[in-house]
């Protein structure tokens, strides 16, 4: 639960950065609401934390200084790009919170219902992002994505 409630902190930083940049005051509101709907998940993985007596990760300032300059670096390349940055890292996530499904214990109904209701909210921002414009990736930066990624969910599962 600690490395899904470090991805609710960079969608934070992520929602706040992008809506700080773009250029349209429409989709600035897009982004500040799906912020405040990522605010939802901070609060349900925190508090499943502490249900579990565990703790968030040392590092999430960190995490968040990352995430917003990589939303800050997506916004400057325009509103367009931006979209798509929204709609790989939903689709990235979506993808680690079904094989997180697969690793929680049977039993474990509170952290199933969690990440099962996040799964689906990102879903639905990707395909929001998508519809509002959103531009394919190059590949390399799908793949430099999923990399950083990779690195975070390692280093946050242990501090």
């Amino acid at each position: 639960m600690r490395v899904n409630h470090v991805g609710e902190i960079c969608a934070q930083a992520l929602y706040a950065s992008q809506a700080l940049m773009s250029r349209d005051p429409q989709l600035r509101r897009h982004f500040e609401k799906a912020s405040q709907e990522e605010t939802d998940h901070l609060a349900w993985t925190r508090q499943r934390l502490a249900e579990l007596q565990d703790r968030p990760s040392v590092l999430n300032p960190l995490w968040y200084a990352g995430a917003f300059a990589m939303g800050a670096i997506a916004g400057r390349f325009g509103d367009a790009v931006s979209l798509g940055f929204v709609v790989e890292t939903e689709r990235q996530v979506e993808s680690h919170l079904d094989s997180h499904l697969g690793k929680l214990p049977a039993d474990d109904h509170a952290s199933r219902a969690i990440v099962t209701q996040m799964k689906a909210d990102e879903r639905h921002h990707a395909e929001e992002a998508l519809a509002a414009g959103g531009l394919p990736l190059p590949q390399a930066v799908q793949v430099g994505m999923r990399v950083v990624a990779k690195v975070m969910t390692t280093t946050a599962h242990h501090i």
